[in-house]
């Protein structure tokens, strides 16, 4: 599990491509602190597991399904990435629950500045939209930001200049393809509302007993 709060931001050294996977070799210098073969490390927001480390960089291999799903495909050596490893048991917690899973990707849209504030716009798939709500966490290239608004067709993120600054955001222009993933909690209450509206283990009407229904949510002011 990872917190959204960028540790450093790598290069990419190099993408050793195969059929259908792919190595990267990434250059780092904070997060190779304490790590070890078999860490993860997400890098521009997606899980990778170590696999090899050295003077300053490490290794990890990236499945075909993580290719399809996400950005990493596009990268290439020297390309900067956001780097962060996995929040530990006793670490502060500051940004929200990221996984590390990319859901899809988005386009940026529209870069504009806004007095200090930087705006970035990106379009995303009705698929990924249906969990994007306004005030609600987004983490984009593995950056824990606040959505600020929302249309039919993308969304909208403000974002402080240290932020840009600590980030790969700020190498990111119009036309850029990031990963997204999109707050973990609302995926499972999605999946929960439709367990319990199809019966819970095929028990159909029987299966409403104790499970979690609009009604429910809204008689607790969750909806």
């Amino acid at each position: 599990m990872f917190t959204g709060l960028i540790e450093e931001v790598g290069h990419i050294r190099s993408i050793r491509r195969g059929r259908l996977s792919a190595v990267l070799e990434v250059e780092a210098q904070i997060v190779l602190e304490g790590l070890r073969i078999g860490d993860s490390v997400a890098v521009n927001g997606v899980c990778l597991t170590v696999v090899r480390t050295g003077n300053r960089f490490f290794e990890a291999d990236v499945m075909h399904e993580t290719l399809n799903r996400s950005a990493l495909s596009a990268l290439g050596p020297g390309i900067p990435v956001n780097l962060e490893r996995a929040m530990p048991a006793d670490g502060r917690f500051g940004g929200h629950l990221v996984a590390g899973h990319a859901d899809g990707t988005g386009t940026i849209s529209q870069v504009r500045q806004d007095d200090t504030a930087i705006w970035y716009t990106v379009r995303a798939a009705p698929s990924l939209l249906r969990y994007v709500v306004e005030k609600g966490s987004i983490a984009i290239d593995g950056i824990s930001l606040t959505v600020a608004s929302v249309t039919e067709q993308d969304f909208s993120v403000s974002v402080i200049p240290h932020t840009a600054r600590a980030t790969a955001l700020q190498a990111k222009k119009a036309g850029a393809l990031v990963n997204l993933e999109t707050d973990i909690i609302g995926k499972y209450v999605e999946k929960l509302l439709q367990s319990a509206g199809n019966g819970a283990a095929g028990n159909g009407a029987a299966g409403n007993k104790g499970g979690v229904t609009w009604e429910l949510l809204a008689k607790n002011g969750f909806c």
